[in-house]
């Protein structure tokens, strides 16, 4: 097992990571604040590993409940954080019981921002199990529901106690999860890392085919890469920013065809490209750099080509992304390959032609 701190101070944690690490007993107990436990998680997960969390926690002391919710992302929406509601104050939990957020990126964020609103804030802990949620959404304190006219508008920062990220779990992982927690580990190396780019395009196959190295490898530069990044900008103030590469796109193309439709990390990969081609059209990159990102996204079965939605209608959905500012809309581009900033100065002829040159895509992932 390795072990990596987010230094935010008193609110520092740790994030673990290793092979069959979920029911490690001492690692809960020691994050443990009373002897109460909320376990929210899906009903796709629970099957998998809510016994074995659940044991865990009682042999660290704790007395459990269990909240089970809907799969998808059309379950990040009041109604669903209500049932987690209703379900903690049912058993009458205080301001000490510890929740902990089971699953993907979608009960990580809904399980966190319970945790954080409910009772005015109570301690929670990520145990991920998706790729995406390991690299990506599990670290840095964002919680969140959607809205019906943008992702992640209803949310609060909210630190865990600890990320538990046990590599063993994605062996359950179907392929098209697989692909779409690729694109979070992908933007890492676009947007902040050259060297793990490289080292990417070299080991795609082997993330592909589940190397459990490969996969430890990825999932630990990632969150090391993002720990930097939110120990200096806590509440993305500046830098942290540069973790939404593509994500100003990719949100527009799950707000606009419906949450669901698309997975978080497809429209992100389409959204990479058509970032990409932004970058190249305002002079930032050449085309060679485009290609790279165009051929490394394709090589691990994601889309690199977005939705034919039209382009105002793009800018409409992008419009009412968190990074919008003083009513323009903010971009994350890259200088480089590994090297990106943000924008608010682009040229809307050069955002229309980028969104012209990635859609088209008829065919929807699977």
């Amino acid at each position: 097992m390795e072990t990596i701190r987010v230094e935010l101070g008193e609110r520092a944690y740790p994030i673990y990571i290793g092979n069959d690490i979920l029911d490690d007993a001492s690692l809960y107990a020691r994050h443990l604040v009373t002897g109460r436990a909320a376990i929210v998680t899906n009903a796709v997960v629970a099957p998998l590993y809510l016994d074995r969390v659940r044991r865990a926690l009682s042999a660290s002391g704790a007395q459990t409940i269990d909240i089970v919710v809907e799969d998808g992302e059309q379950a990040k929406d009041w109604g669903t954080l209500d049932l987690v509601f209703d379900a903690l104050l049912s058993a009458r939990c205080d301001r000490q019981t510890v929740i902990v957020a089971l699953g993907g990126g979608v009960i990580g964020d809904l399980a966190g921002f319970a945790a954080a609103v409910y009772q005015r804030g109570v301690p929670f802990i990520q145990v991920p199990t998706t790729l995406l949620a390991q690299v990506d959404s599990s670290v840095g304190g964002k919680t969140a529901i959607n809205h019906p006219r943008g992702k992640n508008m209803i949310g609060a920062f909210h630190q865990p106690l600890a990320v538990i990220s046990d590599v063993a779990t994605l062996d359950t992982l179907p392929d098209r999860e697989l692909r779409a927690g690729l694109a979070e580990v992908i933007k890492h190396g676009l947007a902040l890392d050259a060297r793990f780019t490289e080292w990417l395009e070299t080991n795609i196959g082997r993330l592909l085919a589940r190397d459990p190295e490969a996969l430890t490898h990825a999932v630990r530069c990632s969150c090391e890469l993002k720990a930097q990044i939110v120990a200096a900008d806590e509440r993305e103030s500046g830098r942290r920013a540069l973790l939404n590469f593509g994500h100003t796109f990719g949100h527009a193309i799950e707000t606009g065809l419906g949450y669901g439709t698309w997975l978080h990390g497809e429209a992100v990969a389409a959204g990479m490209v058509m970032a990409a081609e932004l970058s190249a059209r305002s002079g930032a990159i050449g085309e060679a750099e485009v290609r790279r990102v165009r051929e490394l996204i394709a090589r691990a079965g994601l889309p690199a080509a977005g939705p034919s939605l039209a382009p105002d209608r793009y800018l409409e959905l992008m419009a009412v992304d968190k990074k919008a500012a003083q009513g323009r809309i903010r971009f994350v581009v890259l200088e480089a390959i590994g090297h990106s900033a943000l924008r608010a100065d682009l040229d809307e002829r050069h955002v229309r032609e980028a969104i012209v040159a990635s859609t088209g895509s008829s065919v929807a992932p699977h």
